[in-house]
């Protein structure tokens, strides 16, 4: 594949989002209900067996379950506290299964409806896990019969597989991927999420992690300062407090420092395609790379809006349509043919 020229690296996308649904809180917001996709997919879960004893989950869409060897296999990073149920997820399942690909999602450690064996959880930076799961599943697919695989992120599932693609290079067996609503600079993410009406998603989700902590923790089985983590108000000071100390970093900015993919956007040898949005309330513009940061296999589509991980581009409040499933099946599928040529 002939690397995109600089010029046409930073791309405007295509999405516009429709008149009744502009304001990028609403975009945002708006998947979570129940009517705007209401389709729930049967799921198979498999257990993940980890280098270093410790579990994680695997869930397969069963309709897809009879498709031949030959067809793409995609790989479906959820986001912070996410899962299989997600509906970004969900929808991205149906859409691939359209197209005649399999799919799956890959949890991360303590996420959804199962528990991780070791006293630890997931971060932003955990690449080993997919490096590894990538790993079994070229081993398992027989040699020779097998279509392209392929990966999707959202968020910080989106962060996960950007920086696993730059430590990776050409050792990768993915084909191409496309990552969503990144957190590239997870230093900048961290004080847009700490101002104005972001402080709403702030405080809900770190609501929802405490939770997840306390299921897996106590005052005494914690190896970090419970009454401190349990107080945290913001994003910065949870990872700070747990997300630091649970994984071997020296402190919040060594840990935002290491993982943020900003910095392994270089080296990626991939066909790759990042789409975020210029009003997306979990980060600020400042979090967008320059040309000059990103591989010849990297593609930045700006939107100017969609929020995050919104954009619907259409349809009525109660039956709308979403931009991202065929954009990332598109672009997936235009790059794997022309990887083939």
């Amino acid at each position: 594949m002939t690397p995109p020229s600089r010029d046409n690296q930073i791309i405007q996308s295509r999405f516009r989002a429709p008149w009744w649904l502009r304001n990028p809180h609403f975009q945002t917001m708006y998947p979570s209900l129940p009517w705007a996709w209401p389709s729930r997919p049967e799921l198979r879960r498999e257990t993940l067996e980890l280098p270093d004893g410790d579990v994680t989950a695997v869930d397969w869409l069963v309709e897809a379950d009879s498709l031949p060897n030959s067809a793409p296999l995609l790989v479906i990073l959820h986001g912070l506290e996410g899962s299989a149920e997600s509906s970004y997820a969900r929808m991205l399942m149906e859409a691939a299964l359209n197209r005649g690909w399999r799919s799956c999602v890959l949890y991360f450690r303590d996420c959804g409806n199962y528990r991780n064996r070791l006293p630890r959880r997931y971060h932003a930076g955990e690449t080993n896990d997919l490096r590894h799961f990538l790993s079994q599943l070229q081993m398992q697919r027989p040699s020779g019969s097998t279509g392209p695989l392929l990966a999707v992120g959202y968020s910080l599932g989106g962060n996960v597989l950007l920086k696993y693609l730059g430590e990776s290079q050409s050792e990768t067996p993915l084909a191409a991927a496309t990552a969503i609503c990144v957190p590239l600079d997870l230093h900048v993410c961290a004080r847009a999420l700490n101002t104005g009406l972001s402080k709403i998603y702030q405080r809900h989700l770190l609501k929802h992690m405490k939770k997840s902590v306390t299921r897996k923790f106590d005052r005494h089985t914690a190896v970090f300062d419970w009454d401190r983590a349990m107080n945290a108000k913001t994003f910065a000071e949870f990872d700070d407090f747990i997300t630091a100390p649970l994984h071997g970093f020296d402190g919040v900015n060594d840990y935002y420092d290491r993982c943020s993919a900003t910095h392994f956007l270089s080296n990626i040898e991939r066909p790759t395609l990042i789409i975020n949005s210029l009003d997306d309330p979990f980060m600020t513009p400042d979090v967008l790379p320059t040309a000059d940061k990103l591989s010849g296999d990297v593609t930045l589509e700006v939107a100017k809006g969609g929020g995050h991980v919104g954009f619907i581009d259409g349809g009525t409040p109660f039956s709308p349509t979403f931009y991202l499933p065929g954009r990332i099946i598109e672009f997936l599928e235009t790059s794997t043919v022309k990887s083939r040529l």
